[in-house]
């Protein structure tokens, strides 16, 4: 296989052995042009651990972390974002009160921050619900929210966040508040409005857009490699092809696809990406 001019990064997609394709996903990754990823993980629940306390998510980060090794016998560069998804919230509540989920998932990114601290990670994942919800269960997550942005702040990472559609303004605040640098805070999913740093799905009509304006973004599949779903959100080939389409059809230039893919990643989650 020839050397790739360029890297490629996908900035959020789930690898599941388990439930999915696994490996022969990246193989797919690779042989279309993807050279690194940001390997995020799963909700607890998809792994089969059904935490009671904060350090059994330590199982997630594990398996996570294994699948991380598997990955990079195949010859892609893995950046692992651990921590806690959002949804868990809606998850826990039916077994636990409010206040003790609250407390299992704040503990959850501690235990999170643990592999932060050991460098076996580069960042956290958080968020809050993107789905509608009660006025108490969202005040909580925006205090799980809260917790894992101060720990980026103390740990100098970055976090990523699952959360709802549109520009999540107020998250700036948060993340100052917190003692973070909004620069580092990721909105994956993210759209061209948010003021944080914006993780756009590979089929963004806005792309070109905002390569001619040189703003800073970088590009996902939010891949999910379930069987029961495949091919969501979008396939493992999908940031790499629809990087070279665009380059083709003459839409954005290799300075574009640097900046995308090797010096915003680097800017933002502090990692050094090299082809």
């Amino acid at each position: 296989m020839k050397t790739p001019k360029f890297p490629v990064l996908d900035d959020h997609i789930h690898i599941d052995p388990r439930n999915g394709r696994g490996i022969d996903a990246i193989k797919d990754f690779k042989r279309s042009g993807g050279t690194h990823i940001c390997l995020v993980t799963k909700p607890s629940w998809s792994l089969d651990v059904h935490p009671s306390s904060g350090k059994e998510y330590s199982a997630v980060f594990d398996e996570t972390l294994e699948i991380a090794k598997q990955i990079e016998e195949q010859g892609i560069v893995v950046f692992p974002l651990l921590g806690v998804h959002p949804a868990e919230i809606t998850v826990l509540t039916p077994r636990l009160t409010l206040g003790e989920a609250t407390m299992v998932m704040k503990e959850g990114l501690d235990c999170a921050a643990t592999y932060v601290r050991e460098g076996k990670a580069i960042g956290l994942k958080s968020g809050r619900p993107h789905y509608e919800t009660s006025p108490e269960i969202l005040v909580a997550s925006n205090e799980i929210l809260s917790h894992a942005l101060t720990l980026g702040g103390e740990l100098g990472c970055a976090v990523q966040i699952h959360a709802e559609t549109g520009p999540c303004d107020d998250v700036v605040q948060m993340a100052k508040s917190a003692g973070m640098d909004p620069l580092h805070v990721i909105k994956h999913f993210g759209s061209p409005e948010t003021p944080l740093m914006p993780s756009l799905v590979a089929k963004h009509e806005s792309i070109p857009e905002l390569c001619l304006a040189k703003r800073r973004f970088t590009m996902e599949s939010d891949y999910m490699d379930e069987n029961e779903r495949p091919g969501a959100v979008m396939g493992p080939r999908s940031v790499p092809r629809q990087t070279t389409s665009l380059l083709q059809a003459g839409k954005i230039t290799e300075e574009d696809i640097f900046r995308i893919h090797q010096e915003t990643p680097e800017q933002v989650y502090g990692v050094e990406i090299r082809i």
